[in-house]
Formats: structure tokens, sequence, C-alpha cells
């Protein structure tokens, strides 16, 4: 007489393989999440730099409206030409109050254009830079057709720093702002051998120079 086979629990094997196969699936969600989680906060070089020029982006387009309206309304004309010649006593520089230099460096000149420079950015904790650029006849020995004067110095700009320039012509009967020297004609200082104005005579013709204001700001 053959044995019969015991009943196999059918109901409880497919119950467990339900139960692994539902543990395995929600592994591989709980990794998934995970790893979605990750990339949506990781800081990537790619979010940063973009952060950094969205903040570059801002700085340029305040430097370039800031001298835009600062031409238009006279204050930068104003600015370049505050300019003290230099006497027996005083030495020439846009800051005649030390001899050390001929610039700023704790911020704007004590003008139109340098408060406009500490409220758009000093104020803010931006530092900048200010250089006028101009042209030279003969060029330099270098072959430079321009150079620059230092009107603010603030440090060394830091690699994310932006740049934004305007251009200024000015006559030869063109007269300083400095205390002291409103009626003195860049004419006149030219070919005055105790004085000095930072940018020479290069046209036979009214033009004096052309003077081109540079901007460099930068985060502290």
């Amino acid at each position: 007489m053959s044995r019969s086979r015991p009943l196999r629990p059918t109901g409880s094997d497919d119950r467990g393989q339900a139960h692994t196969l539902e543990a395995f699936v929600a592994a591989i969600l709980l990794v998934a999440g995970l790893t979605f989680a990750l990339q949506a906060t990781a800081v990537t070089p790619l979010s940063a730099s973009t952060s950094n020029q969205h903040i570059e982006n801002q700085q340029r387009a305040a430097a370039t409206g800031l001298l835009e309206t600062s031409a238009a309304n006279g204050d930068l004309r104003e600015a370049v030409l505050d300019w003290h010649p230099g006497n027996a006593t005083v030495s020439p520089g846009f800051d005649p109050s030390t001899e050390e230099r001929a610039y700023y460096t704790r911020g704007g000149p004590p003008n139109a254009f340098g408060d406009a420079l500490d409220r758009t950015f000093l104020d803010r904790r931006i530092a900048f830079n200010v250089y006028v650029q101009y042209h030279v006849d003969p060029v330099t020995a270098d072959g430079t057709p321009v150079k620059r004067q230092v009107m603010v110095d603030m440090g060394t700009p830091s690699d994310n720093a932006v740049t934004a320039s305007q251009s200024i012509a000015v006559s030869n009967d063109t007269t300083l702002t400095a205390d002291g020297f409103e009626g003195r004609t860049l004419e006149a200082v030219a070919a005055d051998p105790d004085a000095e104005f930072y940018a020479p005579p290069v046209d036979d013709g009214p033009t004096y120079n052309v003077l081109e204001v540079y901007i460099v700001v930068w985060r502290m």
C-alpha cells in the first residue's frame, strides 16, 4: 500500500515569496529615493558657478549703470578733473592729503561720483578700484598707446571681480575741479613746468585727450 504524500502548505509559501518580493522592491525604492535626494541637495560645481555668475552679472550691471548715470549728470567728468596739479608743498594727485600716494584707499573720492560709489558698493560690502585710462603720444617704451592713473585702490580684486567702463573726451579749455584750481584749464596746466595733469595732450585740435574710467568691483 503506497504512502500518500503530505500536503504542502502552499499558502504559507506564497505569502513568504510575496514578503520577499515586497522587501526587495522596498529596498530598490529606498536606494532610488536616497540617490535622488543626494543629487537634488548636493552643491555641485555647476550650481556654484551659476550662483557666482548671477552675482557677477548683478555687480557688472550696477557698475555700468552707475558710470552711465554719472556721465550723464556730469559727476564723472567732475571726478576725473578733481586733480590737484601740485605745487611746492603738495604732490600732484587725486588725493592731495598725502604724499605717499595720489589716490584714495578707503572708498570713493569726496565728490558726487565718490558718494555714488560708496552708496552702491561700499555700503553693501563690495570693494572697488577705479582707474582712469588715457592715451599717450608718443606711445610708451613698450609700445603701449595707453596708460592709467589710479583714482581708488581698495586692494587686489578677487577672481570673481567684474569690470565696467565709460569714456569721456576732454578739450584743451576744460578746467580742473579741484579746490583752488577750478579756473585752470588743461592746456594751461600742460604748459606749466611746475604743474602736472596725469594725462598729456595728444591732439593738435581742440580735443585734449579721451579718458576712459574703469571700475573693478568684487565682494569683500
